[in-house]
């Protein structure tokens, strides 16, 4: 027996009961388990630990991890028995056939005739995987099945892992065009910036599914949840708030834009050159985008410089910041530093000068966790067969996540735990009523 209690076989702990009750894991029920704080890193880093020096199979399962992901982390389950000729003869030929030519005739009876409404695609190239970077698709394997298990686990969504062998963007968008039929749902995953902007735009104009790239608008509709509720516990409205991001990649973009679109009075974006700002020489098109809609003040310094009198700092580039910039910001200010594994700023030193600290980690308070969003907003698009997820309902997602905390706000819990039961039916909820509200609901 393993320490954490696993039975059966060593090199995977999870066998022994992978067919057991389709609503358990581990032999728990689910709202149980999910009353565990366990940690989850957040996708815009990790931890990332070093390989044994000896790679046979029989070293590295000494340990846990690779034990845990021995034959993978997903498998495919029967809804249907299949026991007699009886039953085959439904499940397969000839009845099937039958189904086949209703749908053939009723393209829509697919929906509900099929699994497609409620399966999602997890696509990813490999090449902006967690802390790791650009490391292929089977290397970028394990963390797609570990997404699907989590959209499973969360939200009863089923989902897909399927990493692709290609990065040129056309040849990315016309493949996900071509099984997008399968679906009824696609999460974009770990693709490099700025490739992922255009690959998501294209892929959003051509298909009339939800089409979501989670490293931009997961972390952003968290880091808005958790601003929320931070401005409620200081008493300041959004929009008179001042805030700096530093990072203009996938995460920073996505967080910048739904910011605006929460009406944050004044955003100021920082890449590794600086601030960004209009005039600003090599800028590529989503940063001209940005500085044409941010930095009202015309800051063309450092990060540092732009944070005297700030009152949000948003960290997502694994830059450093010092706690001179941190003592300069706003009285009662926020940061939040969600660098993995190294925040900008240590959290404790953050604290001494800030009314609110929040990170990517799970050992401090007020963790910034993609798993708090996409389980949800998916379950809600899926529910109501939108078209598209509209900025509006990643709003309301954020709405909705905040509102879970309520009366128990502090500055040590702006944002809820990934396993409070609370927090994937009430981000369901306010995605498929808003979709319902912006006209993009078939259902």
């Amino acid at each position: 027996m393993w320490q954490d209690g696993h039975t059966g076989d060593p090199r995977n702990p999870l066998r022994d009961d992978r067919r057991g009750d389709p609503g358990s894991y581990r032999g728990q029920p689910a709202r149980a388990r999910r009353r565990r704080s366990l940690p989850l890193p957040i996708c815009t880093g990790v931890v990332v630990a070093a390989t044994p020096a000896s790679s046979s199979p029989d070293t590295l399962d000494v340990d846990p991890a690779f034990a845990l992901h021995r034959g993978g982390k997903l498998e495919v389950r029967s809804t249907v028995p299949v026991r007699d000729a009886g039953d085959l003869s439904l499940a397969y030929t000839p009845g099937v056939a039958r189904v086949c030519t209703a749908i053939a005739d009723n393209p829509a009876l697919a929906g509900e005739y099929t699994w497609v409404p409620n399966v999602v695609a997890v696509v990813s190239d490999g090449t902006a995987v967690l802390g790791l970077g650009d490391i292929g698709p089977s290397a970028a394997m394990p963390v797609m099945e570990g997404k699907a298990l989590l959209f499973k686990e969360f939200a009863g969504v089923d989902a897909v892992p399927i990493c692709l062998d290609c990065t040129d963007v056309d040849a990315l968008v016309e493949t996900v065009v071509r099984l997008a039929p399968s679906f009824g749902g696609i999460n974009l995953e770990d693709i490099s910036a700025p490739r992922c902007f255009e690959v998501e735009d294209r892929l959003r104009d051509l298909l009339d599914i939800p089409v979501f790239h989670d490293d931009q608008h997961g972390t952003a509709i968290v880091v808005l949840a958790a601003l929320k509720n931070a401005a409620r516990l200081t008493g300041r409205p959004l929009g008179g708030l001042r805030a700096v991001v530093a990072g203009a990649g996938a995460s920073g973009v996505a967080v910048t834009k739904i910011l605006l679109e929460a009406g944050v009075g004044d955003i100021a974006v920082a890449d590794s050159k600086g601030m960004i700002y209009e005039g600003r020489e090599g800028l590529n098109p989503v940063k001209e985008a940005l500085a044409s809609q941010t930095n009202k003040a015309g800051h063309t310094g450092s990060t540092e410089d732009a944070l005297a009198g700030a009152d949000v700092f948003i960290g997502l580039s694994g830059s450093t910041v010092s706690e001179q910039a941190i003592a300069s910001m706003a009285p009662d200010a926020f940061v939040f530093a969600l660098s993995n594994p190294t925040p900008e700023v240590e959290p404790d030193v953050a604290a001494k000068h800030v009314a609110v600290v929040a990170t990517g980690r799970s050992d401090h308070p007020n963790q910034i966790n993609n798993v708090l969003a996409f389980p949800g907003v998916f379950r809600g698009a899926l529910d109501v067969r939108a078209t598209t997820i509209t900025e509006n309902m990643k709003v309301a997602a954020a709405t909705a996540l905040a509102d879970v905390v309520g009366d128990d706000l502090s500055a040590t819990y702006v944002i809820p735990s990934p396993f409070d039961d609370r927090v994937a039916p009430a981000v369901t909820a306010a995605v498929a009523a808003q979709a319902r509200g912006d006209g993009v609901a078939r259902a």
